[in-house]
């Protein structure tokens, strides 16, 4: 058992001003009403072009966010890496819609690349594929017989050159990277990208690796599958292992559209199956490497106890534990200290593009049952600990 209730370890990296900022904020994202009007406030003052960006930079942002730029990140990245926690530099912009912008974003998730190359404290890469293509092309191609037309089949091959310029390079620096999951009437299409590309660069190891998002119902079998494609065609397979991240969106779908919502029907199945998913992973970690993307203490636990079940060391470089910045840092820190291979998603862009990821961090405190007062209450005790 890892104790993660030891916020002397978990807060080390924070002074007494940090906690106090940082208590204050999961105070404000604690409250429902004040989320709602913030969100609604600070959409309208950047479309009225109204000066707060340094307001926003100075509370929310720098509490999950890097900076504007990689050299921006410097500071987090070196703190982290000062306590054993690797970095993952996200450049979380969103809704670009031109060829443009798409091949400058691939350009620039080549940079955060490039520079882990140089930067022991920067173990993987990651990108959104709706990051570098239109939504509608991915929606278009989802299903398993779809019919493009030319123009179509020329969009998809460009999205599939670009995430195939990403995947190279990682493959060029010795760079996992990670390709996110997204929403199901797209997953198909990323699935299959996203396996044509380990099957041209995950020949000696993973170094491109699929997401599972574990509240859909189906992924477990997924797994299996997936498993045993790697095996029959002779290649690693890499996969990020998360609960989810669009259960509203997907449910609201479902029912609009009349179809079976793809969600596990409550939160119990959710954790049962990732916890399955854990098992099945360790034990095919002869082909398999394994980012465990987790805020629940229960599932991180049980991970370090499955290593030690498999016999595996605490820092095999096919296992990482992995949470975003400004959040569940006692587990983060713990696990580190413990000498587990842990890494932080570290978003980083310009403020105003920056702004969707901020606003659903701040929604997913405020729905997230136990998150806001998690954080609060691990603050306080720190903050008491201090005082004595």
């Amino acid at each position: 058992m890892i104790s993660f209730d030891n916020t002397e370890i978990a807060f080390k990296s924070k002074s007494d001003k940090d906690l106090k900022k940082a208590y204050w904020l999961f105070k404000i994202v604690g409250n429902p009403s004040m989320v709602k009007f913030g969100k609604s406030a600070t959409n309208f003052s950047l479309k009225a072009k109204l000066p707060i960006k340094g307001i926003i930079k100075a509370t929310i942002f720098n509490q999950f966010c890097g900076g504007e730029t990689i050299k921006d990140c410097k500071h987090a990245i070196d703190t982290l890496g000062n306590f054993g926690i690797g970095t993952i530099l996200d450049y979380s912009i969103e809704g670009k819609t031109s060829d443009e912008d798409f091949n400058a974003t691939v350009k620039e998730i080549v940079s955060t690349i490039n520079e882990a190359k140089t930067n022991k404290n920067i173990p993987f890469g990651v990108f959104k594929v709706t990051g570098i293509a239109r939504f509608a092309i991915l929606e278009k191609a989802n299903p398993e017989n779809a019919i493009l037309n030319e123009a179509e089949q020329k969009e998809l091959n460009d999205v599939i050159s670009r995430v195939d310029t990403i995947c190279k390079a990682g493959f060029e620096a010795g760079i996992p990277v990670f390709i996110d999951a997204e929403e199901t009437w797209i997953q198909n299409t990323i699935d299959r990208i996203t396996v044509q590309m380990m099957q041209k660069y995950n020949l000696e190891k993973a170094i491109v690796y699929n997401t599972a998002q574990m509240y859909r119902h189906d992924r477990l079998e997924f797994l299996k599958n997936e498993i045993k494609e790697a095996r029959e065609g002779n290649y690693f397979y890499g996969i990020k292992l998360v609960r989810g991240a669009y259960m509203e969106k997907e449910r609201e779908r479902a029912i609009e559209k009349g179809y079976s919502s793809p969600i596990q029907l409550d939160k119990v199945a959710s954790d049962r199956d990732f916890d399955k998913a854990l098992e099945l992973i360790l034990d095919n970690i002869d082909v398999m490497s394994l980012c465990a993307g987790t805020h629940n203490e229960e599932s991180s636990d049980y991970l370090a106890e499955l290593i030690a079940q498999k016999g595996l060391e605490k820092d095999d470089s096919r296992i990482y534990f992995a949470q975003l910045l400004g959040m569940s840092d006692h587990i983060s820190y713990n696990l580190a200290h413990n000498n587990y291979r842990v890494a932080k998603y570290v978003p980083y862009g310009p403020i105003e593009e920056v702004m969707p990821y901020l606003l659903r961090r701040a929604d997913e405190n405020t729905s997230v049952a136990g998150q806001t007062g998690r954080e609060l209450r691990l603050i306080m005790a720190e903050r008491n600990r201090r005082k004595k």
